[in-house]
């Protein structure tokens, strides 16, 4: 059964966050609101916790998961990013987009793209989120809580401990947005909108 913690979305009390952080270093899989609905996290060195999380979402070797960063700082040694583009990305974050960008040796080859060498990355607008990669202190391994079939992430978190309370260690309960980040792809160079969501995609057409 998936632990239940109820963390206040403006207020997050530092003792739940820290108690989710220790989850996640034991190699746990959780689910968290983010300001794109629900998504499912993991440590960066957790190789099981893939499998789970691929599992949930019945996804193939070819999906681009996301580093959820808690800052630039933190993306920067992840992704190669030249000017034009990070002009883009900086005036769009933190924000409810992804960016697919090539990745640097810092990420671990099973979570790029396993012929273009790409990666998912994103600054998340969410208080909850920002307090625990602050806590965590490294990116989380991120892909929205879309369940097989629907177009859209479950965003209450009592009804993702209902349909997933097996299948994962932790769910935070918060606030979520209700549709997935618009993902934008830059592995040209030039943006191309992957998925349209919850972030207004005409800035990048």
């Amino acid at each position: 059964m998936a632990r239940y913690l109820d963390i206040h979305p403006v207020n997050p009390q530092p003792r739940l966050i820290e108690q989710v952080v220790s989850l996640l270093r034991d190699d746990g899989l959780i689910a968290y609101p983010t300001d794109s609905g629900y998504a499912l996290g993991i440590q960066l060195g957790n190789r099981a916790g893939l499998d789970r999380m691929r599992a949930v979402r019945q996804l193939d070797d070819k999906h681009h998961f996301t580093l959820l960063c808690h800052d630039f700082a933190q993306m920067g040694p992840l992704v190669h990013i030249d000017n034009a583009v990070f002009r883009m990305v900086k005036a769009a974050t933190p924000g409810p987009y992804t960016f697919i960008l090539p990745a640097t040796s810092e990420v671990p080859r099973r979570l790029m793209h396993p012929k273009k060498r790409t990666v998912g990355v994103r600054i998340p607008d969410h208080v909850l989120a920002h307090a625990l990669l602050e806590a965590l202190g490294e990116p989380l391994i991120s892909t929205t809580l879309l369940l097989p079939g629907q177009t859209e992430p479950l965003t209450e978190g009592w009804l993702v401990k209902d349909e997933l309370d097996q299948l994962l260690d932790a769910v935070i309960e918060g606030e979520a947005g209700s549709l997935p980040s618009t993902v934008v792809d830059f592995t040209s160079g030039v943006a191309e909108i992957a998925r349209y969501g919850a972030g207004d995609a005409s800035r990048f057409e």
